[in-house]
C-alpha cells in the first residue's frame, strides 16, 4: 500500500538527533492514521548517520533511506526524497528538528481544505544570533523585491506539498537550485501556517558560516532574478554619463578657468582604478550566470546514489522510474 504522507528530511551528520527525529515523526503521523513513511537522505554524512537511518529502517520498515556517494548538498538532498517519495502528500523538514513535527497534522488539514502548498511561516527563531537573524530578514525582503516569483517572507524549505506540485518540481532539472523560489514558481493554491521556530536539538547548525550564506543567497538570486545584469547595465549608463560631464568641465576649465585644479597622476589613477573596479565588479556579475549556464549544459546528474534502504529499486543517479498507475 503506498503512503499518504511521505516526510523527508535531508541529513548530514546528524547522528545525535536521528532516534528523537524518528520518535516525534513517529508519534505525530501515529496520531494523523494514515498510511506514512519517513525518506532520511543522508547527504555524505561523515559520522555514523547513515548505520543509524539503517537501523531505523530495519526497526520501522516506514522508515525509508538513501545514502550519496558524497556531499552533494541540502538541496540536492531534498530533491533526492521527493524523486524516491511515494505520498500524495509531501513534507520538507529539516533533520535537526528546528522545524516542529507537531505543526505537520495543521499543515495536513490546509491540505485537506484545498491547497497544494502549505509552508510553514517562522513567527519566532529561538537560539539564533542577531547576525544569523538580521541578515535572514535582510535576504528575504531583497528576494521579495527584486524577483518576479512571490516568496513568502520568514519561510524556509518546511512546508508540505501535494503530489501534482512534486512532480511538476520534478521536471525542473536545474543544478543550482532554490527550492524556496521553485515552489512558488510553479503556482497552484498556496497558503502559510505559522510556527515558533526551536533551537537545534543536537550538533551544529549546516549554514552558519558566512560563505555558505553567501552561496545560499547568491543561488537564489541568480536563479529567479536578472536584476544584478539590470544593475550593471544601468551602472555603465551611470558612469558614461558622469565621465561625459567630466570631460565638459575639465574644457571649460582649460578654456576659462585661471588654472586646471584636475591635473596629476592621483586623479588619474584614483579614476583608472574607479572604473576598473566598476568593470570587475560587471564582469563578475556576468560570471556569475555565466557559470551557472555552464553548470546546465555539462548535464551531470544532481546526485548519485551509494546505498539505499526500503525502495524496491537499485541506487541510480536520478529519479527512479514510477509506475504509470
Amino acid at each position: 500500500m503506498k503512503p499518504t504522507f511521505s516526510v523527508i528530511a535531508p541529513v548530514y551528520n546528524e547522528e545525535p538527533v536521528l532516534p528523537a527525529l524518528y520518535e516525534r515523526i513517529h508519534e505525530v503521523m501515529e496520531g494523523v492514521g494514515e498510511p506514512w513513511e519517513l525518506v532520511l537522505v543522508d547527504d555524505g554524512s561523515r559520522d555514523r548517520s547513515a548505520a543509524i537511518i539503517a537501523e531505523l529502517n530495519q526497526r520501522d520498515g516506514r522508515v525509508k533511506g538513501l545514502s550519496f556517494s558524497r556531499n552533494f548538498g541540502f538541496q540536492e538532498a531534498v530533491t533526492a526524497g521527493m524523486d524516491y517519495a511515494q505520498g500524495q502528500a509531501v513534507i520538507l523538514t529539516d533533520a535537526d528538528l528546528q522545524d516542529p513535527p507537531e505543526v505537520i497534522p495543521e499543515m495536513i488539514a490546509k491540505w485537506r481544505e484545498g491547497y497544494d502548498v502549505v509552508y510553514g511561516v517562522r513567527s519566532e527563531r529561538e537560539g539564533e544570533t542577531w547576525f544569523k537573524l538580521a541578515t535572514a530578514k535582510l535576504f528575504y525582503r531583497l528576494i521579495h523585491r527584486i524577483t518576479s516569483v512571490n516568496i513568502p517572507l520568514d519561510t524556509g524549505d518546511f512546508r508540505l506539498m501535494d503530489r501534482r506540485v512534486v512532480d511538476a518540481l520534478g521536471r525542473m532539472h536545474e543544478r543550482n537550485r532554490f527550492l524556496r523560489g521553485m515552489v512558488p514558481w510553479v503556482g497552484f493554491r498556496q497558503t502559510g501556517v505559522h510556527f515558533k521556530r526551536a533551537p537545534r536539538y543536537a550538533g551544529e547548525a549546516k549554514y552558519s558560516s558566512v560563505r555558505r550564506m553567501v552561496k545560499f543567497a547568491m543561488n537564489a538570486i541568480t536563479s529567479f532574478s536578472y536584476v544584478p545584469l539590470q544593475l550593471a547595465t544601468f551602472l555603465g549608463f551611470i558612469i558614461a554619463g558622469l565621465a561625459g560631464l567630466a570631460i565638459f568641465t575639465v574644457v571649460l576649465l582649460r578654456l576659462f578657468g585661471p588654472h586646471d585644479p584636475l591635473v596629476g597622476q592621483a586623479t588619474t589613477l584614483v579614476a583608472v582604478l574607479f572604473l576598473g573596479g566598476v568593470q570587475l565588479i560587471s564582469l563578475g556579475i556576468i560570471g556569475e550566470y555565466l557559470g551557472r549556464i555552464y553548470d546546465e549544459v555539462k548535464g551531470r546528474p544532481l546526485y548519485l546514489v551509494q546505498q539505499q534502504w526500503g525502495f524496491d529499486t537499485p541506487p541510480t543517479d536520478g529519479p527512479p522510474a514510477r509506475d504509470s498507475a
